[in-house]
């Protein structure tokens, strides 16, 4: 891992719709302005920011990760309810995953109750608009920064 800390944020289908889209679920702020919030909160780290509506894509980005980041904090969106293929490419991770929601499931449709996502997640953090993923970059950075410490107390 680099010196500086990479955090990915990986974002899944319909996410680029953003602040048109459902506003009075997922708010009026732009893919593009969460973007900035994880920036500033990520507080020097790096940060790698992307969206797809391929499920495929989003995988290889996970794929990649494995190599190149400190910890990973993911909206699967619609994913995180029906890919075992996410999860299964979750758990080849050796570092922090935080799942992030700009609303919360488990207060909406049955369906969306389930994540796939959840079980391999060191937290969820869903409910909060836009500032879940300040809270979710956070802790990705603390969890990664805690394991790099205990990683060096081992060596």
């Amino acid at each position: 891992m680099p010196d500086t800390p990479v955090l990915y944020v990986l974002n899944g289908p319909n996410l680029n719709l953003l602040g048109v889209r459902e506003p009075d679920i997922y708010g009026r702020e732009t893919l593009d302005d969460i973007r900035v919030l994880c920036e500033r909160a990520a507080d020097g780290a790096a940060v790698v920011f992307r969206q797809t509506n391929h499920e495929g894509e989003l995988i290889d980005w996970i794929h990649e990760a494995r190599g190149k980041a400190s910890a990973v904090v993911i909206n699967p969106a619609g994913y995180g309810h029906t890919s075992v293929a996410l999860l299964d490419a979750l758990k080849t991770l050796g570092i922090p995953v935080v799942e992030c929601h700009l609303s919360n499931p488990a207060a909406r449709e049955r369906f969306r109750h389930r994540s796939y996502v959840s079980p391999v997640a060191a937290g969820v953090v869903s409910g909060f608009g836009p500032f879940s993923y300040e809270l979710a970059v956070k802790a990705a950075l603390r969890l990664a920064q805690e394991q790099r410490a205990a990683a060096g107390r081992s060596v």
